[in-house]
């Protein structure tokens, strides 16, 4: 009982944390997440023992340069081609033997574009049209809010065929695909209130989010077995770490903006 009240606590803060920042200002969205973000860093850094502090001088660099200074599609592009290259990397070392990263240069550029890139992309998407889209970005955390748990309540009661054991003993088939059922329905709902994107964008939009969002927690839970551990850290009471509350935006933030990227040119 003092767990579950544990976990809803933290959970209650996490989200009101966030609601605050979406809706105070974009400054205070961006500033949250570069703070994730290097939250994040130091979890992996945990993980894979990289050696060193220069990646978190990289990330606040590459972040300060992308969110401040950059508004070259062609640059934004070449680190969206950078983040989503090494994010497929990563999808090669879930399916592989390879049990970890040997090299500190690995770890460093994983690292880097994985989660900085990661974090990057997930505080652009908001901009659309030069405006700061609070709907949008809301959408995108309540469509895997959705996934998570009715990916854990259908897995719990009606799962039977492990999804991927090696890796993650506990996720089913059953669980991954009651998850994406419940999320269409969330964009269904949504694209019926907020025109933002249309009703099949959505639709698309929360498809790419629960297939990337899966694999990324999937790559999070490989990190933690190759170490040893059940969670990534202990920030956050009855939820592990930061990284483990957001390994599935980190990974498919890039995946969500190449979309609505793809959306704005197709429109």
């Amino acid at each position: 009982m003092r767990e579950l009240l544990r976990r809803l606590i933290t959970g209650a803060v996490y989200v009101i944390l966030l609601l605050s920042a979406v809706y105070l200002s974009s400054d205070a969205f961006d500033f949250l997440f570069m703070v994730f973000g290097l939250a994040c860093l130091y979890e992996y850094k945990r993980l894979v023992h990289l050696r060193g502090y220069y990646i978190f001088v990289a990330y606040l660099t590459l972040w300060w340069a992308y969110i401040y200074l950059i508004g070259d599609k062609v640059l934004i592009n070449i680190l969206m081609f950078l983040t989503i290259t090494i994010n497929f990397a990563l999808l090669f070392y879930l399916f592989s033997n390879k049990k970890q990263l040997y090299y500190n240069y690995q770890k460093f550029i994983v690292g880097l574009f994985y989660i900085g890139g990661g974090c990057i992309f997930l505080t652009m998407i908001p901009y659309k049209d030069n405006a700061f889209a609070q709907s949008l970005i809301m959408g995108i955390f309540i469509l895997i809010w959705v996934n998570d748990s009715f990916a854990y309540l259908v897995g719990k009661n009606l799962g039977r065929t492990k999804l991927f054991p090696q890796v993650s003993p506990k996720k089913t088939w059953e669980g991954t695909l009651g998850g994406l059922v419940f999320t269409l329905g969330a964009a269904y709902l949504m694209a019926r209130y907020e025109p933002i994107v249309s009703p099949t964008q959505w639709l698309i939009l929360a498809a790419v989010i629960v297939v990337m969002g899966n694999l990324g927690d999937l790559i999070e839970s490989k990190l933690k077995r190759m170490a040893g551990v059940k969670d990534s850290g202990a920030i956050l009471p009855g939820h592990g770490g930061m990284l483990d509350r957001l390994d599935s935006l980190v990974f498919a933030a890039p995946f969500a903006y190449l979309t609505l990227t793809i959306f704005t040119y197709v429109s």
